[in-house]
């Protein structure tokens, strides 16, 4: 897909914050998927797409959830629904099939069990890219030139410790997500 159509909508839709940000985290995802071995294009395009709807009003977010068919948690959720309408409007409005881009775009905010490569790498490079600023966020840019999977596992640990310090509801993916690569970190070390 030629990304003309997102750039356009990013251009007329997002925030100056929001545009640098996605800048960040296309030039991130890119990066990453060089070094890891993945498709620099299919990381671009769900870098591009994965805060389609992050700057978008409530409102405006419960009525996709309730007319894309979408689970009832993510009813003033913003943080979570953002991800998977963005996912189902890349398929719906923008024609890409491909569902590794769209379980990117969909789970870069909880990750996933079974997450693949470039899902990792969008999941990373969204908690990396160059104007996030945070307690750890050098460690964790560290860790992913490194090994990915421990950059996940790093971020993952954190959002979870958060989440839970804030009181706020924390998705079983992520809890799957984190479980998953901390038995198969455990499984390496014993077939090592």
């Amino acid at each position: 897909m030629n990304t003309d159509s997102i750039n356009s909508y990013i251009e007329k839709n997002f925030s100056e914050k929001r545009k640098i940000h996605t800048e960040g985290v296309r030039s991130t995802a890119i990066s990453l998927a060089e070094k890891y071995g993945a498709d620099p294009k299919k990381a671009e395009l769900a870098a591009l797409f994965h805060d389609m709807y992050r700057g978008v009003p409530v409102d405006a977010l419960n009525y996709y959830v309730k007319h894309l068919g979408l689970d009832k948690r993510y009813l003033d959720n913003c943080n979570l629904a953002h991800g998977k309408i963005a996912a189902i409007i890349m398929k719906r409005d923008y024609g890409i099939e491909d569902e590794d881009i769209l379980n990117a775009v969909s789970f870069h905010t909880t990750g996933r069990k079974n997450m693949s490569l470039l899902e990792k790498i969008i999941y990373i490079a969204d908690a990396i890219e160059p104007s996030r600023h945070y307690p750890g966020v050098e460690e964790l840019r560290e860790a992913a030139m490194k090994d990915l999977d421990l950059a996940c596992l790093m971020s993952l640990e954190h959002t979870i410790e958060y989440v839970q310090g804030q009181g706020s509801f924390l998705d079983e993916d992520t809890l799957r997500a984190r479980n998953d690569l901390r038995k198969r970190r455990e499984m390496e070390k014993i077939n090592g």
